[in-house]
């Protein structure tokens, strides 16, 4: 049974930082490419970042325009875990971020986490 499961949302004043995580279990989390979406209310869901599975040597990280120079992505496949450091948040980075793996189409994903809220405000 695979799942993804979202931490470290909240409310921020703009201007502020959050660290969220993504722990999987069930899947081999090292050959998974791995993403970040999230969606704002009245909203389509928009990729924010994402990272590769390869080797931390070769591995590549990729960013929204929206987010490009505030967020980062990064990955411990020791831990299983996937992060995204949000610096700078606006009030328009207010939504639930979900972390998915294996992006096999546009907003379409092998799997979804239940997402977390972040609001900045």
């Amino acid at each position: 049974h695979v799942q993804l499961v979202e931490s470290g949302g909240g409310l921020v004043q703009p201007g502020g930082s959050l660290r969220l995580s993504c722990v999987a279990s069930g899947i081999t989390f090292s050959r998974h490419d791995m993403s970040w979406v999230r969606q704002a209310p009245g909203k389509e869901v928009e990729w924010v970042a994402g990272i590769t599975s390869l080797p931390s040597l070769f591995r590549a990280a990729s960013y929204a325009d929206s987010v490009k120079g505030r967020f980062t992505i990064s990955r411990d496949n020791a831990k299983d875990t996937l992060y995204l450091q949000m610096n700078s948040l606006k009030p328009e980075d207010t939504a639930i971020y979900t972390c998915a793996a294996d992006r096999t189409g546009v907003g379409e994903y092998s799997f979804w986490g239940q997402g977390t809220q972040v609001t900045v405000s």
